[in-house]
């Protein structure tokens, strides 16, 4: 939430009564602290959204504020909403490379030498605020395999078997298409969407990564 973003508030607030302002997590970037502080010179006329959402999670996140938005939700109420549904989505990434987690120091070149060595596919995990690992993989085919029984457990332990599924890749759309389609038969789903991961995720990983997400499904009758 930038300078840039600030003046871009107050000319929209010209023409519009309020605004709903969803940033990337608190957890992953310092962007959410920023706009909090900025959006206290605006009257509670921008309200800023923290609901620890990232990449394809953060897309769905607009989609349900549009939806709410449709059902004369105010600003402050599409926060609150957004705000309860934090823990709703799951994110599963499946990397390609250690080289960039060594630059960014979150491991030591030592680990990521003998990683590269063995070969080694870590499968990371986004839930709520923090980037964790979740497994290690020797081979692609073994981590997808991986992430699809994480997402799988999670769509039925979790989400009530009702979920929005979700493809994300960095730089490796030919794979990401592919896992769409083997996605589309176990989990009985035409409607995958797929993107890139947002930079501030992919410069953390590299390219060649792989991904697979869900939201659960918001009822927006009952809310």
């Amino acid at each position: 939430y930038t300078a840039m973003e600030s003046q871009l508030s107050t000319a929209l607030l010209k023409e519009y009564e309020e605004i709903v302002h969803i940033p990337m997590s608190s957890g992953l970037s310092g962007s959410c602290q920023s706009a909090w502080m900025l959006a206290r010179d605006y009257n509670d006329k921008v309200q800023v959204v923290d609901n620890q959402r990232i990449s394809v999670t953060l897309r769905q996140a607009d989609l349900d504020a549009i939806e709410l938005k449709k059902r004369n939700k105010t600003a402050e109420e599409i926060k609150d909403i957004l705000e309860r549904d934090t823990m709703n989505s799951s994110i599963y990434i499946m990397m390609d490379t250690l080289k960039y987690l060594k630059k960014g120091g979150r491991i030591t070149p030592s680990a990521a030498a003998l990683g590269t060595l063995l070969r080694i596919k870590p499968v990371l995990q986004i839930q709520g605020e923090k980037l964790d690992s979740f497994a290690k993989a020797r081979t692609s085919s073994q981590g997808k395999t991986l992430m699809i029984n994480a997402m799988k457990n999670d769509e039925s332990n979790r989400f009530n078997n009702n979920i929005h599924l979700m493809v994300a890749h960095s730089h490796n759309l030919e794979a990401a298409n592919a896992f769409r389609d083997e996605l589309k038969d176990i989990f009985e789903c035409n409607n995958i969407y797929i993107s890139e991961l947002s930079l501030s995720v992919a410069c953390h990983i590299g390219p060649g990564a792989l991904a697979i997400a869900c939201c659960e499904k918001m009822d927006y009758d009952n809310i």
